[in-house]
C-alpha cells in the first residue's frame, strides 16, 4: 500500500506499521501490530498492538486497540483495552472508553469517558 510501511524492529523483532504525513486513507484499517500514524484516515482503525497517533495525525472514524498514545486529532469514540494516553497536542472530539487514562495539560477532549475492567471487543478479519 502507498505511504504504509511495515518495519521489523531489530530489538524486539516484531512488527510494527507506519501511515507516513501526507498520505490519507479512505476506508478502515485493521492489523495485528502496533501502528503509527501520521498521515489521515477517514475510517475506522482496528489494531491489537499499541496505536500512536503523531502530531499530525488525524483520525475521522473510531479507534479500537490495545493501548493508545494520541498526539494528534481525533474525530470519533476510542476503545482501548488497558492503557490511553492524550498528550497535550491532543484534540478529541468523541467518547472514550478505557481502564486506564492520563491527559497532558494543554490536551483537548469533548465527549464522555467510560472508565472499566471489561476488555473492548476487538474486530476479526474475516
Amino acid at each position: 500500500m502507498i505511504g504504509m510501511k511495515q518495519k521489523e524492529e531489530a530489538a524486539g523483532g516484531g512488527l510494527h506499521n507506519t501511515l507516513a504525513a501526507g498520505t490519507t486513507v479512505k476506508g478502515n484499517i485493521i492489523t495485528e501490530t502496533d501502528f503509527r500514524l501520521d498521515g489521515k484516515v477517514e475510517g475506522d482503525v482496528n489494531c491489537n498492538g499499541k496505536i500512536v497517533v503523531g502530531p499530525k495525525g488525524n483520525v475521522t472514524g473510531n479507534i479500537i486497540s490495545a493501548n493508545a498514545e494520541i498526539l494528534g486529532k481525533v474525530e470519533g469514540s476510542i476503545r482501548v483495552n488497558a492503557k490511553l494516553i492524550l498528550k497535550g497536542s491532543a484534540v478529541i472530539k468523541g467518547d472514550i472508553f478505557a481502564q486506564t487514562l492520563e491527559i497532558e495539560p494543554n490536551a483537548r477532549f469533548n465527549g464522555a469517558c467510560s472508565m472499566s475492567t471489561e476488555k473492548t471487543e476487538h474486530i476479526s478479519s474475516k
